[in-house]
Parts: C-alpha cells; sequence; structure tokens
C-alpha cells in the first residue's frame, strides 16, 4: 500500500489561475502569465482566466505544441463588450476595465469551481499589489503574486525629474496610496494563503496591509530557448567602447543620470546609444548636447524587440539606471547576452545582478550615485580582463537563478504546502 501522503505529494492538483494579462512572445506583464501557466500545467492540471484579445496568439502556440508529450493548460477566455472597451485608455481607463473585468472572471471562475473542484487558485497578472484579485473570495487557499509596485524613487532623485517628472511620481504615489485603501486590496492581502511579491520594498506594503505570509520572488523569468538564443548571439568586443540604455523615454527611468555619468567618465573612443522613446526624449538630447557629449550619444528612437536584443551583442555596459523599477527585462536579456549591467541598487535589476555579473551603484543622492557609474564606466572600458569575467558571470547568473522551470518548480512545491496546510 502506497501511503496516503505520498499519493497525495504526488497528485496533481486542479489549479484556477488569473492572468489578465497572459501572451506568447511578448516581454513583460503577458511574458509572465505566459510563462507561469505553462510551468504550472507541467506539474498540474491547469484551468486559465485571461483575456480574449489573446486568444489568437495562445492558440497558436497551444496548436503547435500539441503534438508534444506537453500537458497543456486549459484556457477560459473573458472581455467586456466591444461597445465597453472605447474608453480603455490611459491609466485611469485601463484601471477601471480591469475592475469590470476581474467581475466577469470571478463570475466564471466561481462556476468553473462548481464544476471542476480546484484545489487552489492564483492570481499571476496584472502584478500590482495595489489592486485587488477577487478569486480570493473563493472558498479556496489563494496564492497571490508575484505582485509588485511597491517601489519608490529615492526623494533626493526626485527633485531633478523637472515639472512633468514630478507631476508623475506624485501622481503614481497617490494612485498607489489610494489602492492601499481600497477594502477590497487589504481583502486581498489579508486572506491570501501566501503572497509573493517581486521586490522586498513591495513585500513591506504587503505586510502593513495585513497579508500573513510574504515571501519574495522576482516576477522576472526567462525561458530556456531565450537564454539560449542570446547566449548564442556573437559578440562584438572590439572598440569603440559602447554603453547602451533601453526603455521608454521617461524621468523616472533615470536615463539622465547615464549621460551625466558619461560625461564624467571622460572615455575614450566610446558611444553611448539611447534605445527607446518617449516624452524625456528633448529633454535628453538638450541635456547631452549642455554636457558636451552630443557627439558621442546616439538616440536610435523605439525598435522593435528582435531589433533591440540583436543590439545588445554589440554592446558592452547596458546602463539601467531606473529609479523604481519592480523587474527590468532588459537587465536579463542583456546579461543573457554576455552584457554586464550597472543598475541602482533597488528594486528588480538590484535582485537580479551581483558583484560578479554586474554594479550595483549607491541610490542615497544624484551626485554621488553619478560619480559611482561613471566610476563603473572608466573602469570596464579600461580593463577588458575585467569586462570578460563578468560577462561570463552574468551569462551563468541568468541561467542558475532566472529560469522559468526554476521558478516554476518553486510555485509547484508552494502549491503543495499550501494545500496541504489548509488540508
Amino acid at each position: 500500500m502506497v501511503p496516503t501522503e505520498m499519493r497525495e505529494a504526488e497528485r496533481r492538483l486542479k489549479v484556477l489561475i488569473s492572468a489578465y494579462a497572459c501572451e506568447p512572445g511578448r516581454g513583460s506583464e503577458p511574458s509572465v502569465g505566459w510563462h507561469v501557466v505553462m510551468g504550472m500545467a507541467r506539474h498540474h492540471d491547469v484551468w486559465v482566466i485571461t483575456r480574449a484579445n489573446q486568444r489568437t496568439a495562445i492558440d497558436r502556440e497551444l496548436r503547435q505544441a500539441s503534438g508534444t508529450s506537453l500537458e497543456l493548460p486549459r484556457f477560459c477566455y473573458v472581455d467586456l463588450p466591444a461597445r465597453a472597451r472605447f474608453w480603455k485608455r490611459g491609466p485611469i481607463g485601463i484601471a477601471l476595465y480591469y475592475y469590470l473585468w476581474q467581475i466577469l472572471a470571478y463570475r466564471d471562475a466561481r462556476a468553473l469551481h462548481r464544476t471542476i473542484g480546484f484545489d487552489l487558485t492564483h492570481h499571476v497578472t496584472f502584478v500590482k499589489y495595489s489592486v485587488p484579485s477577487l478569486l480570493v473570495r473563493l472558498p479556496l487557499p489563494f496564492l497571490w503574486g508575484p505582485v509588485a509596485g511597491g517601489e519608490s524613487a529615492p526623494r533626493p532623485f526626485i527633485r531633478e525629474l523637472g515639472l512633468r517628472g514630478r507631476a508623475a511620481e506624485t501622481a503614481r504615489n497617490l494612485a498607489r496610496a489610494l489602492g492601499e485603501l481600497d477594502p477590497l486590496v487589504r481583502a486581498t492581502a489579508r486572506r491570501s494563503a501566501l503572497v509573493l511579491a517581486a521586490t522586498q520594498e513591495t513585500a513591506d506594503r504587503l505586510q502593513k496591509l495585513g497579508a500573513r505570509d510574504v515571501r519574495v520572488l522576482s516576477q522576472v523569468g526567462a525561458s530556456s530557448d531565450e537564454i539560449e538564443a542570446l547566449q548564442s548571439q556573437c559578440r562584438e568586443a572590439m572598440p569603440p567602447f559602447r554603453l547602451m540604455s533601453i526603455g521608454r523615454l521617461l524621468e523616472w527611468k533615470g536615463f539622465h543620470l547615464g549621460l551625466r555619468a558619461f560625461a564624467a567618465a571622460r572615455l575614450v573612443n566610446a558611444e553611448y546609444w539611447i534605445i527607446g522613446d518617449g516624452p524625456a526624449r528633448n529633454r535628453l538630447e538638450k541635456l547631452a548636447k549642455k554636457l558636451g557629449v552630443r557627439d558621442s550619444v546616439r538616440f536610435l528612437g523605439g525598435l522593435q524587440r528582435h531589433h533591440v536584443l540583436e543590439q545588445l551583442s554589440r554592446c558592452h555596459l547596458l546602463v539601467h539606471p531606473s529609479l523604481h523599477d519592480s523587474g527590468g527585462w532588459v537587465c536579463w536579456e542583456a546579461m543573457a547576452a554576455g552584457c554586464p549591467v550597472a543598475s541602482l541598487d533597488l528594486g528588480g535589476p538590484a535582485m537580479q545582478i551581483d558583484d560578479a555579473s554586474g554594479f550595483r551603484v549607491t541610490a542615497t543622492n544624484p551626485d554621488r550615485t553619478v560619480a559611482e557609474l561613471a566610476e563603473c564606466m572608466a573602469k570596464l572600458a579600461s580593463d577588458s580582463a575585467l569586462w570578460e569575467l563578468k560577462s561570463e558571470a552574468a551569462r551563468r547568473r541568468v541561467a542558475d537563478t532566472l529560469g522559468w522551470d526554476r521558478k516554476c518548480d518553486y510555485i509547484s512545491s508552494l502549491y503543495r504546502s499550501i494545500v496541504g496546510s489548509a488540508a
């Protein structure tokens, strides 16, 4: 006879996942939703509630996987009527739409549970901690996360962001504070059997909301195929020494700190490429001119993702001085391509990088941060052996710590622990 405990440990659990953003081949939150769903389907029987507008991409991917030995999740597609979507623009419109979508998702989740009888529920996306999940209202153990958004720009840096940047930070902080006052957000935190926080800053806020068991797990991950593709890129280690920053050109991204550091480093035969577009571009171009480095700085504008990843093979250092980034997907992509990263010692990027694979710069005041960034640039530009060491360490760190298989194995173990405790 097989002991009951052993049979229970080997049983595939019936899991209902809410993943508003869930789409293959995308970055950021759609990638989180897709990879968690597919990873958990390796371990358990998974049903997923997601948006109907992602169905085409999901169905295409499932058809390709249907001939393999993979266990595939079942998808339930939910969306508001088309006539109710015209106002889904801007943060307020999206937030309201998401609330209404969750009401429909909860209705379908309750019906599914009556039919299937789930063992637990798991909210994956959106990853914002200051917005509730209605799945917590089902009479089942509930796992929330990884959720993020508790990160804040250090106060001394906000003064440098200009009027538009300061206004954006004020609006963000206000929206987050209002979210924390939402009774549904507090109920989601209190009723969760376990909450995964993407950063320690978010974990601290969740505990204040009443979450009983909070653990830190970055929402950033990479599939083995993505890691292999980036690691196979041919490295261009020849001069000129090239720095790169990638992302939307927004004040809080901190690209102005990278420009100031580049000017202070006084590098010979070096270039600084900035990939992305946004409202801060004009301000950044003026700053580069004012600092006397405009001829060495290239603003490449927005590029498609595959073109961005190609450029990483031409980069010697990714400069990512974001002031409050819970993820920082471009950091792991650069590291997988063998490009060391210099980031502030804040939020998600600081969790991805260690001293061997890059540089984590102090974020106490702008002048000190700029000085330390400039020192990192100069050190790497003048020491090719150090660059080789950090390049190899960056590749290893992504493979060892950021693979989705490893993360999903861990989440599966949490599923069993939660269900076991509830039983």
